[in-house]
């Protein structure tokens, strides 16, 4: 999941359910209407990188494709999901930005606070995956950062686990697109998991972002897999879509995602540059959908 300007700025209306107007895709057309998916995969996709549709139409043109959930959706946007048979596959709404989190101190009354309330919400609405962020580093080295963070969740983590909630931290790079960013490598991530010791804590692990600050994408999926909770795509360099005028090799990776075992969310979090924006989404899915 990336933050750049443009995630920023749709971040809040993410929050509140999103809403923003847009015109239908030339996917309608039955000749483009994608192929079965195999099953294996449980695909995902974020409503902000395609602001241009409302959050209504957005659903009614996923659900063609054979997308089950859509990541980043506040409480006010929960019911238009369910009415069309789509899954908050990884909610928000607590955090208050990727840049102040659970590893500075002085942000965790507000987040505990906002934890406690939304971790009952999502519970009651019947989804299990809340987003946490680590907030920027300003100076900490790892240590401190680890022990922030296992200071600020430990007080949340007991509410996770009594209503049956995933919290699941970021893995965002900070070399391009989140400079500072504290979780930016996934031996921190797995560090924070094993410090907090709790069934109901994992990591997001996005491919582009750990393709920028570590590579070595196959190897980590498979030693670190059990800390894993999500999963996000997008196309390096530029986080667009998943063709070959990009590096990573989306179906060896997934393929190596399946292979564990893996039965939760990949969610698609690319902007696509073509004008048909659903036919990329399409496009991904399949290339994903080993």
């Amino acid at each position: 999941m990336s933050f750049d300007s443009g995630r920023r700025s749709s971040f809040k209306k993410m929050i509140v359910g999103g809403a923003t107007l847009g015109t239908l895709s030339s996917f309608d057309s039955k000749d483009n209407m994608p192929k079965a998916l195999k099953g294996n995969v449980n695909h995902g996709v974020c409503h902000w990188c395609f602001r241009q549709y409302s959050l209504e139409d957005f659903c009614k043109e996923v659900k063609k494709i054979g997308i089950k959930g859509v990541d980043l959706i506040g409480p006010s946007g929960w019911e238009t999901l369910k009415s069309h048979g789509l899954d908050s596959s990884m909610c928000n709404g607590a955090e208050i930005s990727l840049t102040e989190g659970f590893g500075e101190t002085k942000y965790h009354d507000q987040l505990v606070k906002n934890y406690t309330e939304m971790i009952p919400k999502v519970a009651e609405a019947g989804y299990k995956n809340l987003i946490c962020f680590s907030g920027n580093r300003r100076g900490m080295d790892d240590e401190t950062g680890l022990k922030n963070c296992q200071i600020g969740l430990e007080k949340i983590m007991p509410i996770a686990e009594k209503h049956g909630v995933m919290i699941q931290m970021e893995l965002l790079n900070s070399k391009v697109n989140h400079k500072d960013y504290l979780c930016d490598k996934s031996a921190f991530g797995v560090e924070l998991c094993k410090r907090l010791g709790s069934p109901n804590f994992k990591l997001l692990f996005d491919i582009y972002h750990m393709q920028i600050d570590e590579g070595d994408l196959i190897r980590n999926i498979k030693d670190y897999h059990e800390y894993f909770g999500h999963y996000h795509t997008a196309g390096n360099p530029g986080r667009n879509e998943l063709g070959d005028d990009q590096e990573i090799n989306y179906p060896a990776v997934m393929r190596a995602i399946v292979e564990t075992g893996f039965d939760g969310y990949v969610s698609h979090e690319f902007i696509p540059k073509k004008e048909d924006k659903m036919a990329s989404l399409a496009e991904g899915v399949q290339i994903c959908d080993v």
